[in-house]
């Protein structure tokens, strides 16, 4: 018992800021994915239609 109370002393400290990191970059990690995952919706979003010439259009064209 008295040789593990120094052991958790010295790994206890690196194992919280461990935990903590961990913690913080799936905070970002969700906030990336959702953003990969919502990437080709908003890429069709602000794609052009295809242009539709009516014979008006292709009159003003040639003139």
């Amino acid at each position: 018992m008295e040789q593990l109370i120094p052991f958790i002393s010295d790994v206890g400290f690196p194992i919280v800021v461990t935990l903590y990191l961990l913690h913080r970059i799936e905070a970002k990690l969700d906030t990336v994915v959702h953003s990969i995952q919502t990437l080709p919706a908003r890429l069709q979003e602000r794609q052009d239609p295809e242009p539709v010439y009516t014979q008006k259009a292709i009159r003003e064209i040639n003139h």
